[in-house]
């Protein structure tokens, strides 16, 4: 495996604990389709949480949370309604998290959590 698929494993990991923590349910990781793919769906409550994870080991090419675009944030949005869609399910609602995690050699994580991104 290389290394920075390994760190991206790692980060999803981490994230997908946090949000075990913080009371989320982790209902699927790593969802893909024709169109792409989800790092977590989540439920929060009532509310279906698709959430983006990006790790770095480095801030040299900026913020972990700068790599999600806007690009990327509108193929979220067609990758949950494929999720409903393929999985029959009314959520009352969607949000669009995105989780940073900072990696840096030898040191702790830093992981930072944006709610409803998009």
């Amino acid at each position: 495996m290389r290394a920075k698929d390994a760190l991206g494993r790692f980060g999803e990991e981490l994230a997908a604990d946090y949000l075990r923590r913080s009371g989320l349910v982790v209902l699927e990781r790593n969802y893909r389709c024709r169109i792409g793919e989800i790092d977590i769906v989540a439920r929060d409550g009532d509310v279906l949480v698709i959430c983006e994870v990006k790790t770095r080991s480095t801030e040299d090419f900026g913020n972990p949370i700068q790599a999600i675009t806007p690009i990327k944030l509108r193929r979220l949005h067609r990758l949950a309604f494929e999720w409903i869609r393929e999985r029959g399910v009314h959520p009352a609602a969607i949000r669009i998290d995105a989780i940073g995690i900072l990696q840096p050699r030898n040191d702790e994580p830093i992981l930072e959590h944006l709610r409803d991104v998009a």
